[in-house]
């Protein structure tokens, strides 16, 4: 027993000097990391020239990791087999396994791919280059790429350069030197040779960095040549009662071009061939195409062979790729494999339109869930016949002995007489809009299929004065369709006025649809808004008349758009909230933004965004002067819509609020650390003055 208790109370007194060894305090840290790997060692150093080996390894001052390495990190001039390249603890190395070129010079360019392991501090811009000849080349061109419809900075995509300067080197060779571009769309194609070259930005989804039709691409249209200017600047030390001590001038190099603007555009390019046949419906087709069309399909039913020549109401997108037949031949519906015949153009092996005609084969098969649903009623439906007859055959025999049904019998009996509502289809009908709406909306019927007519004397439009409904006098309410596109909108030309109250009524059976079904009766109330629940806007722009201003919401949703008349933009009666605007310079006038065309040299149709986000209250005019010029094209889209952000790690951001709260201002270098940012407006006349003025 006395063993026992001093073998507990060694373990408790162990246990006890454990616990006081766990509870000593934890070392306080030093502040927070930011800094961003530092190399230490380079094997062989870089800018070596003469390299024959297959290997090199960098080494840094701490633990570092590859992040994203396929989208950020770019062997230029690209060999044939991509390198292998990995960190292993503080190494990083780099193994070629394909044979070099002689005489030139590699440029490894890492964009912030790499980063510390602890902190995720990221070494943003840095490249390694060496040469397998006598010498490194050292000149560079810089600049941005933002996509051309709506000005995101286009990231991580390839910029290369061509010295070939024949127009198809782009479509046949790869790109010579290369680079990517990082989360805010710049680039950076160093150590290039003297010379001249055409520069181009691709995203390569191939990857055999050269142009694809269906790829995003640009160009620029003049010629870059590479080369240097010098620049001095001036530091001054202050004593320490804010008197000058010393002026120190430095003279520094900078690579030209470095304002280079790439705006990236897909050409819409899409073979025509059809994508899709189907039958969604016994009386419905569906033929999906792959491109747009200028003409339609030409269709010859050859199964049925006996059918109506005009068997069907078409309905489809503007663009004509989408196109769903309806069918009105009855004798079609039923039949369940239709065989059409259909003549349409499709791209052939040499990229040329031919007519061809292929037949196609239409089957339907009613859903199970559908035929279980039919079985289902038709049984409930003989159900009520056998018990209507039973009762009547009772209700005829009680007669026969001068009696009649007690009161429950008779009234079942008036029950299942009653036709079931819902065996009786009806034409769906509604508007696309009631209860408020806003000045200058139209009146547009929907309907669930096409329509074959509309009565007009069963239409009627009234006006509510103080409590009185008022038929609208003078005015033929008749509903006529949008567009030949969707033959089931229809709408009613009339103008209504602001703050008031309009009936629309449309009795029973006044439209009929192309399978004969009737609608039920319709009234429907509709309450315009007054004037003065609305914000007006008023900007003198200095764009031509061959231009237009979109509306924007959040999302980039177009609300309205609205040409430039005179060097002004109005934009009347518009809702209160958060909008933008987007101004596009509509070079052959046909009122939307046309992308561009590499074989035809065809720039995209410019693009410029008010640079301050429009927070508009009711009965408010905003009454603006908008110079497109003004501001940086990088700079100009509003950040609530810009989608393709800088990546912002959660050290970059304490960061910043560390330095803002020290009081410290942020200066943005450029790619050279001159401390000058670049411009991007789109007036190359007037981008490459002002960065000649900057960079004295």
């Amino acid at each position: 027993m006395r063993r026992r208790l001093t073998y507990w109370m060694v373990v408790m007194a162990v246990a006890m000097v454990l616990a006081a060894c766990a509870n000593i305090g934890a070392p306080e840290g030093g502040p927070r990391d930011y800094t961003p790997p530092q190399v230490v060692k380079m094997s062989p150093e870089a800018g070596t020239v003469n390299f024959k080996g297959k290997k090199i390894e960098i080494t840094f001052d701490e633990i570092v990791n590859l992040k994203d390495q396929q989208k950020k990190v770019i062997v230029s001039p690209a060999p044939r087999t991509q390198p292998l390249i990995r960190t292993v603890g503080k190494k990083l190395t780099i193994e070629f396994r394909d044979t070099l070129q002689d005489n030139t010079t590699y440029v490894i360019d890492f964009s912030n791919a790499i980063e510390d392991n602890n902190e995720g501090n990221q070494l943003d811009g840095y490249t390694y280059a060496f040469s397998t000849g006598e010498q490194i080349d050292t000149l560079a061109v810089s600049g941005i790429v933002l996509r051309a419809n709506d000005l995101e900075p286009m990231q991580h995509v390839i910029v290369g350069l061509h010295s070939n300067l024949d127009d198809t080197a782009f479509t046949s060779i790869p790109l010579e030197r290369v680079s990517r571009t990082n989360d805010r769309g710049k680039f950076t194609i160093r150590n290039l040779k003297p010379g001249m070259y055409h520069l181009f930005a691709l995203n390569d989804v191939d990857g055999d960095y050269r142009m694809a039709r269906t790829e995003d691409i640009a160009f620029l249209d003049q010629v870059v040549v590479p080369t240097t200017s010098e620049y001095t600047s001036q530091d001054t030390v202050f004593t320490f009662d804010r008197k000058i001590d010393t002026v120190m001038t430095a003279t520094h190099t900078q690579f030209l071009p470095n304002d280079l603007l790439l705006c990236m555009f897909n050409e819409g390019y899409r073979s025509h061939y059809v994508r899709q046949t189907s039958r969604p419906a016994d009386n419905k087709l569906h033929v999906l195409f792959g491109a747009p069309n200028d003409t339609l399909p030409e269709l010859e039913v050859l199964r049925p062979a006996s059918h109506q020549r005009d068997w069907y109401r078409v309905e489809r997108t503007a663009d004509n790729d989408s196109l769903f037949y309806w069918i009105t031949d009855s004798s079609m519906i039923k039949t369940d494999t239709l065989i059409v015949a259909m003549t349409y153009l499709r791209t052939d092996s040499a990229d040329l339109l031919k007519q061809v005609t292929d037949t196609v084969r239409f089957g339907y098969r009613k859903p199970n869930a559908q035929v279980k649903e039919e079985e289902k009623k038709a049984k409930e439906r003989e159900e009520r016949a056998k018990r209507l007859a039973h009762l009547l055959e009772k209700q005829e025999k009680a007669a026969a002995q001068g009696k009649e049904l007690d009161e429950g019998e008779l009234e079942e009996i008036k029950e299942l007489q009653r036709v079931d509502p819902d065996e009786v289809p009806k034409l769906k009908i509604d508007l696309a809009k009631s209860g408020v709406i806003d000045v200058g909306d139209s009146i547009i019927l929907k309907f669930d299929t096409p329509i074959a007519s509309i009565d007009p004397s069963g239409v009627h439009l009234e006006m509510k004065r103080d409590t009185v409904w008022v038929p609208i006098s003078g005015h033929t309410a008749q509903f006529t369709p949008i567009d030949d596109y969707n033959p089931m909108r229809y709408w009613l030309p009339v103008n209504m006025r602001p703050d008031s109250t309009y009936r629309v009524t449309i009795d029973s059976a006044a439209v009929v649809s192309v399978y004969g079904l009737i609608n039920d009766k319709l009234i429907k109330e509709l309450k315009v808004k007054g004037l003065e629940e609305y914000a007006n806007l008023y900007f003198r722009v200095n764009a031509g008349d061959s231009a237009f201003v979109e509306l924007l919401a959040s999302g980039e949703k177009i609300v309205r758009t609205v040409p430039v008349k005179n060097g002004a933009v109005e934009i009347l009666n518009v809702n209160p909230g958060t909008y933008y605007l987007r101004l596009t310079i509509d070079s052959n006038g046909n009122g939307k933004w046309d992308t561009g065309n590499y074989s035809q040299h065809l720039q995209p149709e410019e693009v410029y965004y008010y640079p301050k986000r429009l927070r508009l209250r009711a009965n408010w005019d905003l009454d603006e002067n908008w110079n497109i010029y003004e501001t940086a094209l990088d700079l100009q889209k509003p950040e609530e819509i810009k989608r393709n952000k800088p990546e912002q790690s959660k050290n970059k951001v304490e960061k910043k609020q560390d330095k803002n709260s020290n009081g410290e201002d942020e200066e943005e270098e450029n790619e050279f650390g001159t401390g000058i940012t670049n411009t991007y407006t789109g007036n190359k006349y007037n981008d490459a003055k002002n960065n000649r003025r900057l960079n004295r």
